[in-house]
């Protein structure tokens, strides 16, 4: 099939999809997403906002935890208004151009969140080698450095991808697996070569998810010898246990990732209902449970929350 020249067929709409098999305006589903989004607006705005109050938490690891929590808002917050239009009110449209915004904005936010959870990593790295100058190296001043470089990595990644999409020709039926525009979606609907689209794509996987996974299970390698050189087992539990959160966190985050890659790639014969529920996971749990994660196993960050609290109920 050649591509139209005409102008609004090289930017046509592009059709979103529910979850394979369920209706899109199901009562059930649509409140289970209502409920999400406010468990992980809430969640994640609450953890942010007690972090930002109580200066006694204005340490590295809580710093961090901060950055996770913005980058987390952002996820939802880039898939909140396709996802309830879809489920909600069965609008399943969208332009191109508003495509590719979201897809800029989600592929950014979730890389963002990669950096943070190897920042955090190497943060729980330093406090366990070297505790006595933990403070001394991670400094308020080279965290905000390291916070201004994820974020300046994901928007330079990934300024590319839209650019290039948006100058293809779109001739088929032009309809995603999501409803949310993703880039490994969004790349099988052009009608000409995409080869550099995908190249492209997968250096940005590579070298964000791929290097920082990297440097995460260097991380723990590193911990590991150094636990392993504490004499006392009580000491092991002690380091260990601060770690317990974090390592939560990257399996609920990377796992999905992997899953979807391997979907998108190798899976193409396969149900749609796995890409769908990895997406969903990968784009709507670590949201949700982060913030319960950390407020249940971090003993200070239980005691700012009450504080919080009872300053608010009076």
């Amino acid at each position: 099939m050649e591509p139209l020249s005409n102008q609004s067929f090289l930017h046509p709409m592009v059709h979103l999809a529910g979850i394979p098999g369920v209706l899109a305006r199901n009562i059930g589903v649509s409140i289970s997403f209502c409920f999400i989004y406010v468990a992980a607006l809430l969640g994640n705005s609450v953890v942010l906002l007690v972090i930002m109050k109580d200066r006694s938490l204005h340490k590295p690891m809580y710093l961090f935890l901060c950055m996770l929590a913005v980058s987390e808002l952002g996820v939802s917050l880039s898939t909140l208004p396709t996802v309830l239009s879809v489920f909600l009110f069965d609008a399943r449209e969208i332009g191109l151009d508003a495509c590719l915004s979201q897809m800029f904005f989600i592929h950014c936010f979730s890389i963002m969140d990669s950096g943070v959870l190897w920042a955090m990593a190497l943060d729980r790295f330093m406090a366990i080698y070297n505790p006595l100058q933990y403070n001394t190296i991670l400094t308020n001043f080279r965290i905000m450095w390291i916070g201004l470089g994820i974020a300046m990595r994901s928007g330079l990644l990934m300024a590319p991808l839209p650019v290039l999409l948006r100058r293809l020709p779109f001739c088929r039926s032009n309809v995603l697996a999501h409803p949310y525009c993703m880039h490994p979606d969004l790349i099988r609907l052009p009608c000409a070569d995409t080869t550099v689209n995908s190249q492209t794509g997968l250096f940005c996987v590579v070298s964000t998810f791929g290097f920082d996974s990297l440097c995460i299970l260097l991380s723990y390698v590193m911990i590991l010898k150094t636990v392993l050189n504490i004499t006392s087992q009580k000491g092991h539990l002690k380091a260990l246990n601060t770690c317990v959160s974090h390592i939560c966190a990257v399996v609920l985050y990377y796992t999905p990732v992997i899953g979807l890659a391997i979907a998108h790639r190798f899976g193409k014969h396969d149900s749609p209902m796995l890409p769908s529920v990895l997406a969903n996971i990968y784009l709507l749990v670590p949201p949700i449970l982060n913030p319960i994660i950390y407020s249940i196993k971090t003993k200070d960050i239980r005691k700012a929350l009450g504080r919080f609290l009872s300053l608010r109920k009076f």
